[in-house]
């Protein structure tokens, strides 16, 4: 779960205006439940334009007419919470009136976790409330663990919530509890490779090289027949031999050769893969750097060169086809 989450698709906000209109016509006819719907459905308009303040003046309105609104199971506070959240910048932290918008955005997110009947908008709410907490907000990580984890016994099988959970733990430097956290998302999910990429990311900043690896590879494993996951892995190894000072000679090769390898499996499937050509051609160029055999050194440098123009001929090609 990534604590950038600001603005919730307009396909969303159109699913919820349909669902208020189909309420509205159902729904009781009282003045004050018209004229909240009349609120609502304008406010959907000013927040699929991005108009924040407009947007949560009129959800503020919608709900004085009727706290108890709900339309389709979803009620106005998750909107009006990340009309705020959208109006509140990082950058004006401090600022009363800036600091009173993730406030207001938090009480409402909390508000539609308890008052929304349908599932889905629930547990949206409860994201972007551990999302106010995170580090590009609030930094309040003891506020958000305890919201995670109630996501946790609503929905125990879903690797998600045990991710959140583990960047909770590894921002507040418990890295132990994080990395048993992303075990558990193993658990649940032993089979989905995202699960996997997780953990090796989780290892990588570690600096777990191997377990890095390891992730990887298995990711690879379980979607055989899916490039990205060996190029993946050749983007690894990559990075690992030119930016590692510490490793040797040695090593540098070792992983070069093995970059290479893992590329070599994501053009097996797809031969036309421009960014496994490219990092190919790194990892030869990187191999031929190790290399003290000249005759060898010159071979691997052409072979780069050769893959370098075939992926400049493909790119080209692509942009000829957009333009067309």
């Amino acid at each position: 779960m990534t604590t950038r989450l600001r603005v919730v698709s307009a396909a969303s906000v159109a699913l919820v205006l349909a669902m208020s209109l189909a309420a509205a016509g159902c729904g009781k006819y009282s003045y004050g439940n018209l004229k909240a719907m009349k609120a609502f459905k304008e406010a959907n308009d000013r927040y699929r334009a991005q108009e924040w303040k407009r947007a949560a003046e009129k959800y503020e309105a919608a709900i004085a007419a009727n706290p108890d609104l709900v339309a389709g199971g979803v009620t106005p506070y998750f909107f009006l919470g990340n009309s705020y959240d959208n109006l509140y910048k990082s950058t004006r932290a401090g600022e009363a009136e800036n600091d009173a918008y993730m406030q207001k955005a938090i009480e409402n997110y909390k508000k539609s976790a308890r008052k929304d009947t349908d599932s889905t908008m629930r547990k949206r709410a409860m994201e972007y409330l551990v999302a106010a907490y995170g580090p590009d907000k609030l930094n309040d990580p003891s506020q958000a663990e305890p919201i995670v984890q109630e996501m946790i016994k609503i929905e125990p099988t879903e690797p998600t919530n045990y991710f959140a959970l583990s960047k909770i733990y590894e921002d507040a430097g418990r890295y132990e509890e994080a990395e048993q956290a992303l075990m558990k998302a193993r658990d649940t999910k032993p089979n989905d490779p995202v699960v996997y990429t997780t953990m090796s990311g989780f290892y990588n900043r570690q600096g777990d090289f191997a377990k890095t690896i390891e992730g990887l590879e298995k990711a690879a494993e379980l979607e055989p027949t899916n490039p990205q996951g060996f190029h993946l892995i050749g983007t690894y190894y990559e990075e690992k031999a030119r930016k590692d000072f510490r490793i040797t000679a040695a090593q540098k090769k070792e992983y070069a050769i093995k970059g290479i390898e893992a590329e070599d499996k994501a053009l097996s499937l797809n031969p036309n893969y421009i960014d496994a050509m490219v990092y190919k051609n790194i990892l030869l160029r990187q191999q031929a750097n190790a290399e003290t055999d000249r005759t060898k050194q010159a071979a691997l440098i052409a072979q780069a060169d050769a893959l370098r123009s075939k992926a400049i001929q493909l790119q080209k090609g692509a942009k000829a086809g957009a333009t067309q």
